[in-house]
């Protein structure tokens, strides 16, 4: 009886409720209303009760928490009161902006829009079996390079990887390239012909990520980085929370022949991080000689697209860090395939690859509250506290960088708040923004002479951006310096 001790009302409040609300009961306030649904609570229903019961029996009945009729009324009104909040449940889920799990699933699939699953994850192994060239003390691994299986799934590398002839493994964070329970990539799983057709034993071809190792392979004649894949990727199972998927379902046009809705199909595209829909002739066109001479009510403003001749309009793509470009299995077939079901009869894409602007940074930390080892500033940096710090100073830029749109300058004041916000921070120094240039994912960074066209900002200094370049992040910390 707890929960009915904790929410009962006093006498005082009973006699709050009077004959007249007895009759009238304010019930216009419950239910559904112009603000929606609201629940009746159950102070009110008890107070509604015991108030009934006096007008019926007398003033002389016995209303203390400690009557029996008062039990009785407290656990009517309490079930009474689940009612009225299951009924504003019913409610909420009738609407995308309320719907919680299944009810909003539901409401996405009668517009056509199913609720996407997220893309499984998980770790493999990265050795260096081959012997490394003379002029190469460590090859890399960038982040979004992607590999395959022997049956054909991809999987992409989250982190930039090193490995040499002192480190020659690594334990690395994979993502599969496309959402869904069929990617939960099992090593151990053998079909029906005997093939282990779901691990992860290969790089992708087609990468020009990988150029660089593709380069050395044919130059030795050996291989030089194994992949070991020995543990199950998950979460591909899982679905896009309510958050997310509310937020697609309102932001989805409720017709075809719209730019925005050509905008969703192409977004939910596995390796599109952002896409612009322009349309480089659409609007009133001022320049003509005889606008604003003529009455727009007695004569149109021009004559009647023809059908039969082409129109054009523009489609820029900011590919994610694991998305491969071209090829038949590439980003830019993918979004041609998916706008060809949409666009309107004799009007075609021109499907454009925004530029990507590499950016990172170099500073100065001073850290307190952390396990920092002593000693000289290399034996401070190359500590596994060091390097576990800067990788969670890494995710909060690649948070911030990624999150930019077409064009958006990557402010020094957000790059610092960001930094700040970290645990043990306790000042940065000498901050400068670091700008690669476009094509920046296929230098070899262990070669000095490809670094030489990247820009380093002064102290303060904004990186600003073209309409149609984006920013990504270069998750390189030879720059960050804990002093």
């Amino acid at each position: 009886m707890s929960e009915l001790n904790s929410t009962s009302i006093d006498t005082a409040d009973v006699l709050a409720v009077d004959s007249a609300i007895l009759r009238d009961s304010k019930a216009h306030q419950y239910g559904i209303n112009e603000t929606g649904f609201v629940a009746k609570p159950f102070a009110r229903l008890l107070a509604e009760k015991l108030a009934l019961a006096r007008e019926l029996f007398g003033d002389d009945l016995d209303m203390t928490s400690a009557s029996v009729i008062r039990k009785i009324f407290e656990i009517t009104a309490l079930e009474e009161a689940r009612t009225w909040s299951a009924l504003g449940s019913y409610y909420d889920d009738s609407f995308a902006v309320t719907a919680k799990g299944n009810s909003l699933s539901l409401i996405g699939e009668e517009l056509g829009i199913k609720r996407p699953f997220n893309r499984a994850s998980g770790q493999v192994k990265l050795k260096l079996v081959g012997t490394l060239p003379a002029n190469h003390a460590e090859i890399e691994i960038p982040r979004g390079a992607r590999m395959l299986s022997q049956g054909g799934h991809h999987v992409s590398v989250m982190e930039r990887v090193s490995l040499s002839e002192n480190q020659s493994e690594r334990i690395v964070s994979v993502q599969a390239f496309y959402p869904g329970p069929e990617h939960n990539l099992d090593p151990v799983f053998v079909n029906t012909d005997g093939e282990n057709v779901q691990k992860i034993d290969r790089w992708h071809p087609l990468d020009n990520k990988l150029t660089s190792l593709f380069e050395m392979e044919v130059t030795l004649g050996e291989t030089l980085v194994e992949i070991e894949h020995d543990e199950k990727l998950n979460n591909g199972d899982k679905q896009w929370s309510d958050k997310k998927y509310r937020s697609l379902i309102l932001n989805a046009p409720r017709s075809i022949w719209r730019v925005e809705a050509i905008e969703m199909a192409v977004s939910l595209i596995p390796g599109v991080r952002q896409v612009q829909i322009k349309d480089g002739w659409g609007g009133l066109d001022i320049n003509q000689s005889i606008f604003g001479n003529f009455n727009f009510i007695e004569r149109v403003f021009s004559g009647e697209r023809d059908l039969g001749s082409p129109y054009y309009f523009s489609v820029l793509i900011a590919p994610t860090v694991d998305a491969i470009w071209e090829g038949p299995d590439g980003l830019r077939a993918a979004v041609e395939s998916t706008i060809d079901d949409l666009r309107p009869i004799s009007i075609f894409p021109q499907i454009e690859e925004a530029s990507q602007i590499g950016v990172g940074i170099e500073c100065n930390l001073i850290v307190k509250g952390l396990p920092l080892p002593t000693g000289s500033k290399s034996t401070v940096n190359s500590s596994i506290a060091a390097q576990e710090l800067k990788k969670r100073l890494m995710l909060r830029l690649k948070n911030y960088i990624d999150g930019l749109k077409f064009g958006d300058p990557v402010r020094t004041s957000e790059v610092m708040w960001a930094l700040m916000n970290e645990p043990g921070i306790a000042d940065i120094q000498n901050l400068r923004l670091v700008r690669y240039p476009p094509g920046f994912d296929e230098i070899d960074f262990n070669d000095v002479n490809t670094l030489t066209d990247k820009t380093v900002f002064d102290c303060g200094q904004n990186i600003q951006l073209a309409v149609n370049e984006v920013p990504e992040f270069v998750d390189i910390d030879d720059g960050i310096i804990v002093i």
